[in-house]
């Protein structure tokens, strides 16, 4: 009986298939995010450097790049000021994920409309400042 038990047990587990493949990899994104919630992003230079590696390594592994992974980027490069980056890594979030254009060209149009404003109001600044 035992014998019988033991084929079983065994022929089951030669059956057995792995589990489904992972639809994106995530592989360092939660961390990147609990690390600059934990520091109150005060290192994003770091944050992007490893997100962009992870990024550059799932495509060459052919894996998907998961949601949110770019906005977050974007956010990141822009609290280090490159706009142009940060608009590029949006753009690339909506691409990949359609479902998230209303909100992503929600984030544009207000950067847009921030620099914008930041812009406009620099000179009257500027004009406000007392001479010394």
């Amino acid at each position: 009986m035992k014998r019988l038990a033991l084929i079983a047990s065994l022929a089951l587990v030669g059956c057995a298939q792995p589990g489904p493949k992972p639809l994106y990899q995530w592989d360092g994104y939660q961390a990147a995010v609990y690390q600059h919630l934990k520091s109150n992003g005060s290192e994003p230079g770091a944050q992007i450097s490893a997100l962009e590696a992870q990024i550059e390594k799932n495509q060459a592994a052919g894996v998907a790049t998961p949601p949110g992974m770019r906005a977050h980027l974007a956010l990141l490069h822009s609290k280090m000021g490159d706009d142009v980056a940060a608009r590029r890594h949006l753009e690339a979030e909506r691409a990949q994920f359609p479902e998230s254009a209303a909100y992503v060209d929600y984030l544009l149009k207000t950067t847009k409309k921030d620099a914008a404003g930041s812009a406009a109001s620099a000179p009257a600044a500027a004009a406000s400042q007392p001479k010394t």
